[in-house]
């Protein structure tokens, strides 16, 4: 009985606590994200208060968090909608997984990490924050402009990547050998290549049998179909996250934004309890020794994000400011970064990746929206300046060539 409730005292503190947090995160509107990490530390070993009977429970709560937030972002699209994305922006979003994945990858191995962390770290530094950017565009007031269709595309196309790529990183974590490894892969890719062709030819159908006029029993449903499919999908070694994302896929029209509508609290509270037991499992103590290659990598990696975007809108004929706007908006990393390094943390790869994770998306979320405000006002100052620069050295120029030819009426020289 005391400890029941002392988990009750815990887990409602943590509740009251993160619900505080996002008030605060959402009067001077910014993400809340950054602010359930470092209550996270606060809880977690080495913190100012480690929990105690409530972790268990914590980790269940992150791993349905990990779930929904797949989920809900399957609902954003159609398989329509991906299949086309994927004929017409697949040069982009190449683009983008070389020069923000190759970063991480390089920074693993200059630190001696190996290959495995490698390809981990690369997963953290190439996914921008969906979740993020859509706030920042709503924030904004940028959801009807020209660039945006290109920044959502690189998104989508990010996001299936992950069907591919997380099959490939829990197999590596596992410890899976080629052979292993390659059918783990062949599954993911079979699996996901079904559901697409399924969503696309029988999509209505699917959604008829979940559709439901009662929200209690499509609430339901689809959260069962959702937990279930997950499971299926983790006991094939595919990933639980993928199943879901599936899942949101298939389901489309009216069910799709039911679904949505009934699902977001519990996306929003389950995926901040995700923020904080990642926090919990990061030592504060350990974040000072990374904080260095941390700042080094969000420099590097916030530049490649403005190019990715900006060379992704000048392909698609959008003016320069717009280009510098798609580039700045995409800099921010966030969910998927934390799920990544989550896998590799559990897995115990490399104690210093997840410590290295939490300081690189603290500094990117809330650099993120920062670079999304002002990355094209700052290029058009600069770039203005130069401009003026270049024409003011040309007047010069012009003076000095002036100078030099003899006036008509000047005396002769003797």
């Amino acid at each position: 009985m005391h400890s029941s409730a002392v988990f009750l005292i815990e887990f409602g503190a943590i509740i009251l606590g993160l619900g505080l947090l996002g008030r605060f995160a959402g009067r001077f509107q910014f993400s809340p994200i950054p602010l359930y990490l470092l209550a996270g530390l606060a809880f977690g070993e080495g913190g100012l208060l480690p929990l105690g009977t409530s972790e268990e429970f914590v980790a269940i709560g992150a791993e349905i968090g990990v779930i929904l937030l797949l989920l809900m972002l399957g609902l954003e699209y159609t398989a329509t909608d991906l299949v086309t994305n994927l004929k017409t922006q697949y040069p982009a979003g190449l683009v983008d997984a070389a020069l923000n994945a190759l970063p991480g990858a390089a920074m693993a191995l200059l630190l001696g990490w190996g290959p495995v962390a490698a390809v981990v770290l690369a997963g953290v530094t190439w996914i921008s924050s969906s979740g993020v950017i859509a706030k920042v565009l709503g924030d904004l007031g940028r959801l009807g402009n020209r660039e945006t269709p290109v920044i959502l595309s690189i998104l989508v196309l990010e996001d299936l990547s992950m069907a591919v790529y997380l099959p490939i990183i829990t197999a590596l974590l596992a410890g899976a050998g080629l052979a292993a490894g390659s059918a783990t892969l062949a599954i993911a890719l079979g699996v996901a290549g079904l559901v697409l062709v399924v969503a696309v030819r029988y999509g209505r159908h699917i959604s008829r049998f979940v559709s439901s006029d009662d929200p209690e029993k499509l609430l339901l449903v689809v959260l069962g179909l959702t937990l279930l499919v997950a499971g299926v999908a983790q006991q094939l070694q595919v990933s639980a996250a993928v199943g879901a994302f599936l899942v949101g896929i298939a389901l489309s029209g009216e069910v799709a934004e039911g679904a949505h509508g009934l699902l977001s609290p519990l996306r929003d509270l389950f995926a901040a309890v995700f923020f904080v037991f990642f926090g919990l499992h990061t030592d504060p103590a350990s974040i000072p020794p990374v904080l260095l290659p941390a700042l080094a990598l969000a420099v590097v990696t916030a530049g490649t994000k403005i190019a990715t975007g900006y060379w992704a809108a000048k392909r698609a004929g959008i003016s320069a400011k717009g280009r510098w706007r798609a580039g700045g908006t995409l800099v921010a990393r966030g969910e998927f970064s934390i799920v990544i390094a989550g896998l590799a943390v559990t897995s115990g790869i490399e104690p210093r990746l997840g410590p290295l994770a939490t300081a690189y998306v603290l500094i990117l979320v809330i650099v993120g929206p920062l670079t999304a405000r002002y990355t094209e006002p700052v290029a058009a100052l600069l770039l203005g300046r130069r401009s003026s620069s270049s024409e003011a050295a040309a007047d010069a120029a012009r003076d000095r060539d002036r100078d030099l030819v003899p006036s008509p009426d000047a005396p002769a020289e003797k």
